[in-house]
């Protein structure tokens, strides 16, 4: 059998020891879709929790989406008559009271049509489609808006989203409540371990999507049908904060 050198196998086992050490020092926690709880280790004297807590609200305002759709057999002509669609809908918005601010041409596209039976796939006409997005919309308007749309034009209602105008002060609550709980868990846990909890160390707020909304389809054959009324029901909306805290402990 060949035989290590002395300094090389002291080295080796040294780094053995300093890796099983590093690993007993610490101890962490982790569930997929679960609040992450960890201890750090012994020299830094911290424990650090996770949380995520949330309230719910019931929207006031609403942001509908629209679309133009237009077809002919020439690209020309298709445009011509999607642009005097579309005007003919803007108009209707602003005399129905809606401010110019809140009206918005998201996108456009204009493409060809084709025959997918036919092997050489031949074109057999033209399509466009100018979106429309109206936004700041108070709840009470927006089934007759839905309702009336149609009438003026429009021939497809993709979605209605449902924000909350009072969504700072929710976020707020939902922060606050993140911080109690966090701290609920980190003086459990000191319990649990023999220790107490020596004032916070570090806060870090994670906020991935401030602007939390509820979003319903609307189906378009209804739309296209020239229903009457469309019922609306925005439910209420889930505003979440999350925050991760780190605790000195003693």
């Amino acid at each position: 059998m060949r035989k290590m050198n002395k300094p090389l196998a002291a080295a080796l086992i040294a780094a053995a020891v300093l890796s099983m050490t590093a690993c007993a020092q610490t101890g962490t926690a982790s569930v997929p879709g679960a609040n992450v709880t960890t201890i750090s280790n012994k020299d830094t004297n911290t424990i650090q929790v996770s949380s995520t807590e949330g309230v719910k609200v019931v929207p006031d305002m609403a942001q509908v989406n629209f679309a133009v759709l237009s077809q002919a057999g020439d690209p020309k002509t298709c445009q011509e008559k999607n642009s005097g669609d579309t005007s003919n809908v803007i108009e209707f918005l602003k005399k129905s009271g809606i401010d110019e601010k809140s009206i918005q041409t998201s996108s456009y596209g204009l493409e060809p049509m084709y025959d997918w039976n036919n092997s050489g796939q031949q074109i057999t006409g033209y399509q466009m489609r100018t979106s429309i997005t109206v936004s700041d919309l108070p709840l009470d308007q927006v089934g007759t808006m839905l309702s009336s749309s149609v009438e003026a034009g429009i021939n497809c209602i993709d979605s209605v989203n449902y924000l909350s105008s009072k969504y700072d002060d929710n976020y707020r609550e939902a922060l606050k409540k993140a911080v109690e709980a966090a701290k609920v868990k980190a003086e459990a846990i000191a319990a649990a371990s023999g220790v107490t909890l020596d004032g916070i160390a570090h806060i870090e707020e994670m906020n991935t999507y401030p602007n939390i909304r509820y979003s319903a389809s609307v189906a378009k054959e209804d739309a296209a049908a020239g229903a009457k009324s469309v019922v609306v029901e925005p439910g209420q909306i889930g505003v979440e904060a999350q925050v991760t805290v780190t605790y000195r402990v003693k």
